[in-house]
C-alpha cells in the first residue's frame, strides 16, 4: 500500500532542486561551476541593509520572541500600509492586510481561500509555481503560453478566450523567471477585461473572478521600467485584486521571512484562518524590525538604490555580453533586463552537434551541454511550466560575483563557438 496521499504522491518535484543535486556533485568532484540557477542572494554580496539588521538584533535583545498575532503585529501592519499608501497610492485598512512568513504561504492560502475543487485558475507560462499551487488546491489549471515578443508577459488578447472559465487569474510583475514587466497599457487592458467579466458575472449572480497580483519584486524594477499595479491603474479593480508582497527581494532578505497580502477583507480573513492553523506567521522580532525600518523612509530608499545599482551592473553587463555574442553570429538571444534578478536567454542550439559528436535534441541536452562544456548552470523554462523542447532559460544573478561576469561570458562564448551544424 502507498504511504502518501494521492495529492502529495502526485506532486511534481522541483526541477531546480533536481538540477542542484547534479551541480553539487560536479562541484564536489572539483569542477568549477558558475551556479546561476538560484533565485536568491548571496549574503556576502547582497547583505540585508545594516540598519534593518541592527533592528532585528535589537528586537531579539528586547525579548520579542513570543507568539505574534496570527495576522501580524499592529506595528508592522501599520508601517506596511503607510508605505503602500505613500509609494504606491494604495489605501487599505488593517482588516485588509495579512502578515505571514514570506510570500509562499500567502499564495498558498490565497489559492485555498478562493478556489473550490475543480475551479479553474488561469495563468501564463513561464511563471513560478502556479502549477504546484493549482495541484495543491485541487483546481484545474489553464496555462497560457506566452511569447518572447511580449516579454513572456500575458496579454488581454491571450487571456480573453479563457476568462469566462476562470475563478482566479494569477499575475506577477516583475515576473519570475523572466525579469520582464507589464507595461501600463498591457496591464490596463487586462484590468478592463477583468472588470467587464465581473460585471457580466454580477448580472447573472455568478462567482466573481479574482486576481492574485504578485509584486514581490516591484521595488527592484529597472531604471527605465516603472512598476504598475491593477488598482492604481483601475480603482474598480480593488474589490477583485489580492496583492502578494514582502521584504524578501527588495531588501535581499529571503531568509528573514516577512511577507504580506492585502486585498478584499473577506479573502484576507479566510487566509488568516487557514494560516492561523498552520502557524505560518513571520517571526515576531523580524516583524518588529520591519515595522521600524519601513518608517525610516530616506534610509529605505537609500538601501534600495544601492541594491538596484549592484543588480543593474550584473544584469546589464551580462545582457551586453550576450548581445555581443549575438552580433558575432552566435546562436544566443537575450531580452533586455527590466526588473527582478533575472535574465531571459535563448540558446538556439537544438539540432547542433557538440565537440564530442553528440546531437543536441532536447532541452535537457542544452542544459547538460552548458553545464558540462561551459561550467554554467542555468534553469530551463520547463521548470516554470513551459513544454519540453524550449530553448529559453532563466539566469539568476543574486549569487554572481561582479568579477566573474567576464569569465561566465567567455565560457559560454567558447561553448557556443565549439558547436557545429
Amino acid at each position: 500500500m502507498h504511504a502518501l496521499s494521492q495529492k502529495i504522491g502526485s506532486l511534481q518535484g522541483s526541477e531546480i532542486i533536481r538540477l542542484a543535486g547534479e551541480i553539487n556533485q560536479l562541484i564536489q568532484s572539483g569542477k568549477k561551476i558558475y551556479n546561476l540557477t538560484i533565485g536568491d542572494f548571496n549574503p556576502t554580496l547582497f547583505p540585508i541593509p545594516l540598519a534593518f539588521e541592527e533592528l532585528i538584533i535589537e528586537a531579539y535583545q528586547q525579548k520579542q520572541t513570543n507568539y505574534p498575532p496570527a495576522d501580524g503585529t499592529a506595528e508592522v501592519k501599520s508601517a506596511v500600509l503607510q508605505f503602500l499608501a505613500t509609494h504606491e497610492q494604495l489605501e487599505y485598512q488593517s482588516n485588509e492586510i495579512l502578515i505571514a512568513g514570506g510570500g509562499r504561504p500567502l499564495i498558498y492560502a490565497a489559492y485555498q481561500s478562493v478556489l473550490n475543487p475543480n475551479d479553474k485558475v488561469l495563468y501564463s507560462v513561464p511563471s513560478w509555481n502556479n502549477n504546484h499551487y493549482a495541484h495543491l488546491s485541487d483546481s484545474q489549471k489553464i496555462e497560457i503560453e506566452t511569447t518572447a515578443e511580449d516579454g513572456f508577459m500575458p496579454t488581454a488578447h491571450s487571456l480573453e478566450p479563457y476568462i469566462k472559465e476562470a475563478r482566479l487569474l494569477a499575475l506577477c510583475s516583475p515576473l519570475n523567471p523572466t525579469g520582464t514587466m507589464f507595461s501600463k497599457q498591457a496591464l490596463s487592458d487586462i484590468c478592463t477585461l477583468v472588470i467587464a467579466e465581473n460585471e457580466r458575472r454580477k448580472s447573472i449572480d455568478q462567482p466573481l473572478l479574482y486576481v492574485i497580483y504578485d509584486q514581490i519584486y516591484w521595488l527592484i524594477n529597472g531604471e527605465h521600467n516603472p512598476h504598475y499595479n491593477p488598482v492604481s491603474i483601475s480603482p474598480e479593480m480593488k474589490p477583485y485584486t489580492l496583492f502578494i508582497d514582502g521584504i524578501s527581494k527588495a531588501f535581499a532578505a529571503t531568509g528573514v521571512r516577512v511577507g504580506w497580502a492585502f486585498g478584499p477583507s473577506e479573502i484576507i480573513n479566510g487566509m488568516k484562518s487557514l494560516l492561523g492553523h498552520i502557524g505560518a506567521w513571520a517571526p515576531k522580532p523580524e516583524q518588529m524590525a520591519t515595522a521600524k525600518y519601513l518608517r525610516h523612509d530616506k534610509q529605505v530608499w537609500t538601501d534600495i538604490a544601492a541594491l538596484k545599482k549592484n543588480l543593474a551592473l550584473r544584469l546589464n553587463n551580462l545582457y551586453s555580453g550576450f548581445e555581443g555574442m549575438r552580433m558575432d553570429g552566435l546562436p544566443v538571444y537575450c531580452i533586455a533586463p527590466q526588473g527582478a534578478i533575472y535574465l531571459s536567454v535563448q540558446f538556439s542550439i537544438l539540432g547542433k552537434t557538440t565537440p564530442q559528436g553528440q546531437l543536441i535534441k532536447t532541452t535537457e541536452d542544452i542544459t547538460a551541454y552548458l553545464l558540462h562544456q561551459a561550467g554554467i548552470a542555468v534553469v530551463p523554462f520547463t521548470a516554470f511550466g513551459c513544454k519540453p523542447g524550449t530553448d529559453w532559460y532563466r539566469i539568476s544573478i543574486g549569487t554572481l560575483h561582479e568579477q566573474e561576469i567576464p569569465l561566465v561570458l567567455q565560457q559560454i562564448k567558447h561553448a557556443l563557438s565549439a558547436l557545429t551544424e
